[in-house]
């Protein structure tokens, strides 16, 4: 095949257009590394910040600590799950001028809590004294509110069910009602239980449209719920020196330790830890 030949201006023209697609590509290409280096930034600032602070900028509580152990038990924890989503868990037990709700942290400061759990209600007619303090306030400072139920084993699902209606007006970007179940029953069969906290699970669902969370203990679900509540969210405690609440099962809040240490709040508390990022934990909200 015979060789096209160019006029030298034409192959100047050529070689010039050559050029700026050369360069254009060049700059296409920067910008794209730019944005992927922007974008591994923001992904690996919580893991910067976190382990920058825990060997170069270490911070301890004014009033509380740890031993030695649950410390390390709670960094390891903190450290394999820095891409979720972390919160606490209150109830009268802690007192209402403990908590300074403006900034709430805990890994040295560098980790902030998203959501705070909050006992509502007890057994067939108690409601916790400090409810509706701390409603209000986890509203006002924009954190995800939960409320929960603490299932009394011996007593009316429906009555319970009732109560927790009664003195729980949960909103829209809250989370869907919790059921707090850890305790035998001892005038009833389990059997019977399954069936009393389906009741309660169904009063409570007609009402809000969505599924409640269970929480239990870890071992509590094994031994008397697994199989029964599988298509509920499962909030599982479980205090051991374990990767996950269950070698087994699928979680969605895990509650890690009843010695949280929280930068903002003088008392010790219970820390969670959902399996998933914010916006997972926003779309798992009441609409």
């Amino acid at each position: 095949m015979t060789r096209k030949k160019y006029t030298k201006k034409t192959a100047k023209s050529i070689h010039k257009n050559r050029r700026k697609n050369y360069f254009f590509r060049r700059k296409i290409l920067l910008v794209i590394l730019i944005i992927a280096l922007i974008g591994t930034g923001l992904y690996l600032k919580q893991s910067i910040s976190y382990y920058y602070a825990l060997y170069f900028n270490k911070s301890s509580h004014k009033k509380l600590q740890n031993s030695e152990k649950e410390t390390l038990r709670i960094q390891k924890i903190l450290s394999d799950n820095l891409d979720k989503t972390y919160g606490f868990d209150i109830s009268h037990y802690q007192n209402k001028e403990d908590i300074s709700w403006d900034s709430l942290s805990i890994g040295n400061k560098t980790i902030p809590l998203e959501f705070v759990v909050m006992r509502a209600t007890m057994g067939n007619r108690s409601a916790d004294k400090h409810f509706e303090e701390f409603w209000q306030q986890a509203q006002k400072h924009n954190l995800i509110r939960g409320a929960y139920h603490f299932y009394r084993a011996d007593e009316d699902p429906i009555i319970q069910a009732n109560n927790f209606l009664a003195n729980v007006k949960l909103e829209s970007g809250d989370l869907p009602p919790i059921l707090d179940i850890e305790k035998i029953p001892k005038r009833k069969t389990n059997k019977k239980l399954i069936e009393d906290l389906k009741v309660w699970c169904k009063i409570v669902e007609e009402t809000y449209g969505e599924k409640p969370i269970i929480y239990t203990y870890y071992h509590y679900y094994k031994d008397f719920l697994k199989g029964e509540f599988d298509d509920y969210p499962l909030w599982l405690a479980n205090y051991n020196d374990v990767p996950t609440p269950s070698p087994y099962d699928e979680w969605d809040f895990w509650q890690f330790t009843e010695n949280g240490i929280v930068y903002g709040i003088n008392t010790k508390v219970d820390l969670d830890v959902y399996n998933g990022g914010v916006w997972s934990l926003k779309s798992l909200t009441l609409d």
